[in-house]
């Protein structure tokens, strides 16, 4: 099990088997909350986020990361929007598994979401699957319970597709000029390509595998390499002045499922290219 802490979130917990109720309420405390916000209307149906979860567990999800915002508000601490990842048991194989992202706030900053994801065990990475496998957004009105597990199942059924996409994906071989131009799009996906200040990191940088299984040129290998030395930073770089320094962790919530479905939709398209 493993517990991080940063500044775009204030806690996370991911382990390798089905998370219990104190494990999350440890690091995600607005899941449990037992009110909305003060600054919501009375229209606003109040289905405290664990009772959605323990209605998916009944249905064969179990959440395996958790995770909520950080705010400067101690009044909103409790309220925050906050993020689940949940796996369903036919959805895991040896390498990868599926897993539906929940993310849901009791603020008024989000409604019930639900997109397609996956787990890539050798790194630890969190990927988002692009937009082609659809989103489920759930208001909070009506009966938010039932609709959300219908919501999860619609995921779950566009997993099948993404696991396919995967596969296609580690059939193509990319040469290396073909891996240069996939790391410089994603590139500018993380820094705006209008700025004069070029990138504190190269391509270079970005395609350097992290360990031995990602020595490979296939264009699932590379997604993951990328993906995972943009979001998870540690890299040297320099700043606007020329000082060396290293790049941040993409840590806040929106900002990445934004990059990471962004960086699966490159994937996507430098597949068509290569059809």
């Amino acid at each position: 099990m493993r517990f991080t802490s940063s500044f775009g979130i204030i806690s996370g917990v991911r382990s390798d088997r089905p998370l219990g109720n104190n494990e999350i309420a440890r690091v995600a405390p607005s899941i449990f909350a037992t009110s909305a916000h003060e600054s919501r209307s009375e229209r606003y149906a109040y289905i405290p986020t664990i009772d959605v979860l323990n209605a998916l567990r009944n249905e064969g999800f179990q959440p395996f990361m958790a995770c909520q915002t950080r705010t400067r508000s101690e009044e909103k601490r409790d309220h925050t929007k906050h993020m689940i990842r949940l796996r369903h048991a036919d959805q895991i194989n040896g390498r990868e598994a599926n897993e539906i992202i929940l993310l849901n706030s009791h603020d008024g900053s989000s409604s019930y979401q639900m997109i397609a994801g996956m787990f890539r065990f050798v790194c630890s990475n969190g990927m988002v699957c692009g937009n082609a496998f659809g989103e489920v957004r759930v208001q909070h009105k009506g009966n938010v319970i039932d609709n959300v597990i219908e919501g999860a199942h619609e995921i779950l059924v566009s997993l099948d597709k993404a696991s396919e996409l995967r596969e296609g994906m580690e059939a193509i071989t990319l040469s290396a000029r073909e891996q240069e131009a996939f790391a410089k799009a994603a590139l500018a996906l993380k820094y705006d390509p209008s700025d004069s200040t070029p990138a504190p990191i190269t391509e270079e940088q970005i395609l350097m595998p992290r360990r031995y299984e990602d020595k490979k040129d296939d264009l699932w290998t590379t997604l993951a390499r990328v993906q995972e030395n943009l979001i998870k930073g540690g890299i040297l770089a320099r700043t606007r002045k020329g000082r060396t320094t290293r790049t941040r962790a993409v840590t806040g919530i929106d900002q990445n499922v934004k990059l990471n479905r962004a960086l699966w939709v490159l994937a996507e398209q430098m597949k068509a290219l290569k059809a």
